[in-house]
């Protein structure tokens, strides 16, 4: 059996069997007697229900709507899969909620909207947006998953406007947050400034453009960016394009990935296999940086990056350094917007979270870390990507998700942003005991 079919075998295995699909509704107070039923439902949970009624701010005292997100998604973009519907979307929604869970603690429900679509088989934004608002009473926070391009750009804003709660869609700032992060670290190693670069994006679906606006507001210079959607550069003389991509159409002679790549510093792709060649590599700027994100084959893998002369290489696999994982920013974001019920992720917050993520790898690592990262990751430790007094390295630009620092450290900075861009409705006085005690927190869930 060739290690593709093995995969496939142990996958379905593993969500079939003991039961299927991952996820287990666990109550989290006992119910063993008369005396624990009679608090649990009726007569007593009576009371709960009207001091929430009488004080509607107590439902985050008395229920676990401050500890819980929905992941929402109708299963028209699923990661490398495309239009699969929201049946099959599901295992992702119950494995986005695993990492919930496990790697910050915090209690997520999977929920794949059907009778969402028009006619002609595309998501009806009003629907979605109907569907989820009607959600809030329930949930402290909306995660969007998987909705794709354009009515992703429709929905998301609505939401987050007529809401009261944070609505994040993971698969626009995720990416976007976390590839910012591994930006800014691979700058600092080829030693050059954001401001100054020459971007080239290959792709201009949700995560394209929104990569490319959230760099912008890093620092970037939006008249430095060339993007390319299937049908080639996206330029001023083009008469099909949305508002979205008409944002960054200039006017350019260059008409092919092939064409623009030449000088650029920068590669992002969030596009399809093989997009970029070792040739096209070869005429980027010296100390060119490359991270090619598609999944689950890359535009070009790493070591031929590398190869053709790129400085630093980064990649959506979890099976070469400098992996584009964004369970690196979603579990922190959320833990600290619902800590401090935040009633928005704004950029500042999104912000923040990429400025944590890049300054773990630019601090000294703790002996205990390195050695948990060295069993997680032997095969990197073998080649000391997590060497030295500061580990930051060409193959060492973006943090690990196994990493225990993420998770507290992002929660950190995105509580102090929210706050101090005052959508926090909670606020947090002692930072350095808040991370500390959310890594508590995350160390009882993952032995639970």
């Amino acid at each position: 059996m060739d290690n593709k079919s093995k995969l496939a075998v142990d996958s379905l295995n593993y969500h079939r069997s003991p039961i299927p699909g991952k996820l287990n509704v666990i109550p989290s107070k006992p119910c063993d007697t008369q005396d624990d039923l009679s608090l649990a439902y009726t007569p007593g949970v009576g009371i709960p229900c009207m001091e929430i009624h009488d004080h509607p701010e107590t439902v985050w005292e008395y229920t676990g709507r401050g500890n819980s997100v929905a992941v929402v998604s109708d299963g028209t973009a699923v990661l490398g899969l495309g239009n699969i519907g929201p049946e099959a979307g599901m295992p992702v929604m119950e494995g986005k909620a695993v990492l919930f869970k496990k790697f910050a603690g915090i209690n997520a429900v999977p929920l794949c909207l059907g009778h969402v679509f028009k006619e002609d088989g595309k998501t009806d934004p009003e629907k979605v947006i109907t569907a989820v608002r009607t959600l809030e009473p329930t949930f402290g926070g909306i995660n969007l998953e998987d909705i794709g391009a354009p009515a992703c750009f429709a929905i998301e804003p609505a939401l987050k406007k007529s809401m009261s709660i944070p609505v994040f869609h993971d698969d626009q700032h995720g990416t976007a947050i976390i590839s910012l992060s591994g930006i800014l670290n691979a700058l600092k190693v080829v030693g050059k400034k954001i401001e100054d670069c020459k971007f080239v994006m290959n792709g201009a679906g949700a995560a394209g453009i929104a990569c490319a606006e959230y760099y912008v507001s890093a620092g970037a210079n939006r008249d430095n960016f060339t993007i390319c959607d299937s049908k080639g550069v996206i330029h001023a003389g083009r008469t099909d394009l949305n508002e979205q991509k008409k944002r960054f159409a200039h006017v350019t002679e260059d008409r092919t990935l092939a064409d623009a790549i030449r000088g650029a510093d920068v590669f992002i792709g969030v596009s399809v296999a093989g997009a970029l060649t070792g040739d096209m590599v070869k005429t980027m700027a010296k100390d060119a940086i490359v991270l090619a994100m598609a999944n689950p084959t890359p535009e070009i893998y790493p070591d031929e990056a590398l190869a053709a002369g790129a400085a630093v290489a980064c990649t959506g696999r979890s099976d070469f350094c400098n992996q584009v994982n964004n369970v690196l920013g979603f579990p922190g974001i959320f833990r600290g917007a619902l800590d401090c019920r935040a009633k928005d992720i704004n950029e500042a917050m999104k912000l923040a979270a990429s400025k944590a993520l890049s300054g773990i790898v630019c601090e000294p690592m703790p002996a205990d870390i390195k050695a948990k990262l060295a069993a997680a990751y032997p095969a990197e430790a073998a080649k000391g990507v997590f060497d030295g007094e500061i580990p930051l390295k060409a193959s060492f630009v973006i943090p690990k998700p196994f990493d225990p620092r993420v998770v507290p450290r992002v929660a950190r900075y995105v509580v102090e942003a929210a706050m101090k861009t005052g959508v926090a409705q909670i606020m947090i006085d002692d930072l350095d005991a808040y991370e500390k005690s959310v890594a508590e927190r995350i160390a009882v869930a993952l032995k639970a």
